[in-house]
């Protein structure tokens, strides 16, 4: 048992680090390539290389919709079209700054579950969530306006991006919650065909954008000089985060693989570092806020979990 735990813990770290680092690995891209073909790329491969792996290990009825194609497919959408073009599309447009806030809101996920669930479900979170929900949004605002708060209302080339990538991290929560209506089958089998359909409609995305003239196709020179950064993309963010997440949290349960999360921006911070970028301490401070919110919900949730056991009735013996 402690071996199967330490196993979940393992993958859930290995996930969020990288997601984490794949935010300056973007970024360091995107001088060669544009981020439409840059997802592409690397969710072409990923999906070659998942389809191989489902069909050696299940088999082709792994590849049955069973009725559940449109739900797939949206929920496919979701996660690689809106949440892996979104996100590194407004990314880019922000420019250096775009690291940050690209990570900082990706940290923000369960605190955007809650908020969701209360909306569709009218499942209203207790008061100390919603201040913990309302402290991730302060830290999460300084972060993107770096605590110029007048000149980020003022300027547009700001603000659309910034919506760009909110909307991103809403598509993967969706994707997450999603994940419930596919119980029944593997892992594997629900991020690989979800994967498949999403990168379906990212293809049909990318041609149009190409099509107008936004994005153009990349050279082989282009191809070369991105080649790394891809490589590390389709491998740990792609393949092995995609599913290990899934795996860590079928193993842990989702209240204890979310702390994980706080790895995010806190290895985005520190890649940054390295590669030189200008870390503001408003960065800092607003990632403090956001780990310090995940932290004392994910506690109090414990907490609330551990007095429901305790008020249930012990049953009568005889």
């Amino acid at each position: 048992m402690r071996n199967t735990v330490l196993w979940g813990a393992i993958l859930c770290f290995i996930a969020a680090v990288s997601w984490g680092a794949m935010f300056p690995v973007a970024h360091a891209a995107f001088k060669y390539i544009d981020p439409f073909y840059f997802t592409l790329i690397r969710y072409g491969a990923v999906t070659i290389i998942l389809v191989g792996w489902l069909l050696w290990k299940e088999g082709k009825s792994a590849f049955r919709l069973e009725g559940k194609g449109l739900k797939l497919w949206f929920f496919g959408t979701m996660a690689f079209t809106v949440y892996n073009l979104f996100i590194f599309w407004g990314e880019d447009l922000l420019g250096e700054p775009g690291v940050m806030v690209a990570s900082i809101m990706e940290s923000l996920m369960p605190m955007i579950s809650i908020v969701i669930v209360w909306m569709l479900f009218h499942k209203r979170p207790h008061g100390f969530t919603l201040t913990c929900v309302l402290i991730a949004l302060v830290g999460a605002f300084l972060v993107i306006t770096k605590g110029d708060v007048r000149s980020f209302l003022g300027a547009t080339e700001d603000i659309v991006p910034s919506i760009l990538i909110f909307i991103a991290v809403i598509g993967w929560v969706i994707y997450t919650m999603g994940g419930e209506e596919f119980k029944e089958w593997s892992v594997l089998r629900y991020s690989t065909l979800s994967c498949l359909l999403g990168t379906v409609t990212a293809g049909v995305f990318v041609a149009v954008a190409t099509a107008v003239g936004y994005v153009s196709v990349p050279t082989t020179e282009v191809i070369v000089a991105t080649a790394p950064h891809l490589l590390f993309m389709i491998i740990f963010p792609g393949l092995i985060a995609l599913l290990g997440w899934n795996v860590g949290v079928s193993i842990l349960s989702p209240i204890n693989a979310l702390l994980f999360i706080n790895f995010v921006p806190v290895t985005t911070l520190l890649v940054s570092m390295y590669q030189g970028y200008d870390v503001t301490k408003f960065d800092i401070i607003g990632t403090v806020l956001i780990i310090i919110s995940l932290v004392a919900n994910n506690l109090f949730v414990r907490m609330q979990k551990r007095e429901k056991q305790y008020k249930q009735p012990v049953p009568a013996t005889q």
